[in-house]
């Protein structure tokens, strides 16, 4: 169980990053959340029924997981976190495939390298959370060169 103080921490983190609301999105005040901690006592990740929702790096950002990029997806409209890609890319990404920039559909225009990013299907479904290795307009603008380093597929 994860205790009042760590949660409100949690959350400033999570709106911090990704923008109001993405704490209560990731971390409801009514979900069982258990919490992995460092040797130091620091959390490290974030869990839920569905899986790993974050990990506390310790440079104090998070790095999505599946789960929590699942949240994100449902909290916030779309492009926001997004990457947009289509059929093409589709199987592999999933499968935990890097994403390149020449198969990229659309992108949410505050993306910059390094952010956390949801890789989605043209048509909305989560296809898997990562890095982003490019800026939106990069994104959009180049023929080569790698996207989004995918982290976790979201294997159907």
């Amino acid at each position: 169980m994860i205790d009042a103080d760590d949660l409100a921490d949690l959350r400033v983190t999570a709106d911090y990053q990704f923008g109001a609301g993405a704490g209560d999105a990731l971390f409801p005040p009514d979900d069982d959340l258990s919490v992995r901690r460092s040797s130091s006592g620091r959390p490290s990740q974030v869990l839920a029924e569905a899986g790993r929702l974050v990990t506390y790096t310790t440079d104090g950002r998070f790095t999505l997981g599946v789960a929590g990029g699942r949240r994100l997806a449902d909290a916030f409209e779309s492009p926001a976190c997004r990457v947009v890609v289509g059929d093409e890319s589709e199987p592999f990404v999933r499968d935990g495939k890097n994403v390149f920039a020449k198969f990229v559909a659309d992108v949410d225009p505050d993306v910059r390298p390094d952010d956390e990013v949801l890789v989605v299907h043209e048509r909305g479904d989560l296809l898997a959370v990562g890095r982003a290795e490019l800026d939106a307009d990069a994104m959009l603008d180049f023929e080569t060169g790698m996207a989004v380093k995918v982290r976790d597929g979201a294997e159907e």
